[in-house]
């Protein structure tokens, strides 16, 4: 999921350019808010790995 956020993020970005050079503000937004969709998407695939590691890892107890 980490790979598709940044390539939502890449695209919004693009998207995002070609709204400020052809002065079209609606394609600007849609820019932002891809770019905001892929960290989502990076942060989520981010929490899936961190779960997982601790999920295999063996538990300590200090009790």
């Amino acid at each position: 999921m980490v790979d598709e956020g940044a390539k939502d993020k890449l695209k919004g970005k693009a998207k995002e350019a070609m709204g400020k050079m052809t002065g079209d503000r609606r394609k600007q937004a849609e820019g932002k808010a891809d770019q905001v969709k892929g960290q989502a998407k990076e942060a989520m695939g981010k929490a899936e790995e961190r779960a997982k590691s601790m999920k295999d890892s063996p538990r300590r107890d200090d009790h």
